[in-house]
């Protein structure tokens, strides 16, 4: 598979502090790559840096083989690198059906056109059902997001970034806050995604962390102390002693 997305010698330090030190990786198409740490680890600046929230001190950011680490967020947005966020950013008064509408429309630069005229646009309806359908929202897609259940919110924010067409989808924790009784509804909606797309994931659920993901990176400290198999992950000293101690001893993983 191709590479689409590289992170080169990334740095971001903070008032002498390096939260983001050295940190390189790569994914092809079709990577599950799960990125975890103990708090405090620099998994949320790295991803606020590749998205282009945060400028780094040096390092370099390419998507597609191109340098993106210029661009603006939303340059990066439009070339494909889209993030999902840990907290829910939705429209209490609109439906899954508006959203998704607005996004496909966002996407294609016409969204000034959206109230009143999308239902009009067969194109977009047929998009959206697709993806509505895709992410288990169908039934749903009338009502009020207000209406909706906290867990299904998630998977409609994991419907707009699908609606953008990524590349490349970062993923800040998608089961936070669910549920236990609805967690199998984003296992389910991350399983769906396309084949083809490249996934980095941030979770601190090391169950959905061995469920989901094909490769693992952990961070310390704002440096890459493993990156690897989730099958090896568990073995090494460094992460233990980091973040898995308690989870590795208790016998979730040998």
């Amino acid at each position: 598979m191709s590479v689409v997305f590289q992170v080169r010698d990334l740095k971001k330090n903070f008032g002498g502090l390096a939260v983001t030190n050295d940190v390189s990786m790569s994914l092809s198409a079709g990577d599950r790559l799960a990125l975890i740490g103990p708090n405090g680890a620099g998994k949320t600046t790295f991803v606020n840096l590749v998205t282009g929230a945060l400028k780094p001190d040096s390092g370099y950011v390419y998507l597609d083989g191109i340098d993106v680490t210029p661009l603006k967020a939303a340059e990066r947005v439009r070339l494909g690198l889209i993030r999902s966020f840990q907290v829910t950013r939705l429209f209490a008064d609109m439906t899954p059906e508006e959203h998704i509408a607005l996004a496909i429309l966002q996407r294609d630069g016409k969204s000034g056109t959206m109230f009143g005229h999308y239902s009009g646009r067969s194109h977009v309806m047929d998009e959206a059902d697709v993806i509505l359908r895709q992410l288990g929202l169908r039934d749903l897609a009338r009502l009020k997001v207000r209406e909706i259940a906290y867990g299904q919110q998630r998977l409609l924010e994991l419907a707009l970034a699908v609606a953008l067409r990524p590349k490349v989808l970062l993923l800040d924790e998608p089961a936070a806050g669910v549920p236990q009784s609805e967690t199998g509804l984003i296992e389910e909606a991350l399983d769906r995604l396309p084949a083809d797309l490249a996934v980095l994931m941030i979770e601190h659920d090391m169950d959905l962390v061995f469920r989901f993901a094909k490769r693992v990176v952990a961070l310390a400290a704002g440096t890459v102390i493993f990156d690897g198999s989730p099958q090896d992950v568990t073995r090494d000293r460094s992460v233990r002693e980091a973040y898995l101690g308690s989870y590795a001893d208790a016998g979730h993983m040998a």
